[in-house]
């Protein structure tokens, strides 16, 4: 298999000095709703990357369900290798890579889990079958078959047919505090415009990057 001839030209866009917000958030809700008004599938998906207690890197797909200066929050079970990850180092990165605008945005922070109510308020706003999925899943772990999770998922839907379904006690949010961005905007000739901002105390700064 020869992927050396797989090319794509980036003019899409351009990113200038002049296109930068002081304030990072800001930014980056700025290129999230031009990727909300270009229709864009599930423009939430972000890779994030962690770091087991054994140092093994790994990345997975997660949905980012909310944003503001305090941080950005995805949800998760509490016993998954992810969770127990950041238990063990808080240090994680995201990307999201937006192919349509030929973009990308890079962010480094720490993690928190965030408090019951934050995780009790989103998860009765989930769909019901994806409130049982949370219950039924022991996320990570080794099991016997996909039958045995249909059977479960079963056994829970007939249980709470006439009752709320609980928030299960090792599922929630985790909040990642950020302390670097990174923007992409892909340029022709692969001289790409690359912004960086860097927290130091409470002040954000920004620079260029070289492609």
């Amino acid at each position: 298999m020869n992927l050396s001839d797989l090319r794509v030209r980036y003019t899409k866009d351009r990113f200038s000095e002049a296109d930068l917000s002081d304030c990072p958030f800001k930014q980056f809700e700025k290129w999230f709703a031009q990727a909300l008004d270009a229709q864009l599938e599930e423009p939430n998906a972000m890779c994030l990357a962690t770091v087991s207690p054994e140092g093994q890197a790994r990345t997975r797909i997660v949905l980012l369900k909310d944003f503001s200066e305090r941080g950005l929050i995805f949800y998760t079970n509490y016993s998954s290798a992810k969770a127990q990850a950041m238990d063990h180092n808080k240090t994680v990165s995201v990307n999201f890579i937006w192919h349509a605008l030929q973009r990308q945005i890079n962010i480094q922070g720490s993690t928190e889990k965030v408090d019951r109510a934050t995780s009790e308020a989103y998860f009765q706003s989930r769909p019901r079958g994806s409130q049982l999925g949370a219950l039924v899943s022991p996320q990570s772990s080794v099991i016997a078959s996909r039958e045995a999770l249909e059977d479960r998922l079963a056994e829970l839907d007939a249980r709470y047919a006439k009752t709320p379904i609980p928030l299960p006690e090792n599922w929630g949010g985790i909040r990642i505090i950020p302390t670097r961005f990174e923007f992409w905007q892909g340029r022709d000739n692969r001289l790409h415009d690359r912004f960086e901002y860097l927290l130091t105390g409470q002040n954000w700064s920004h620079q260029r990057l070289a492609p």
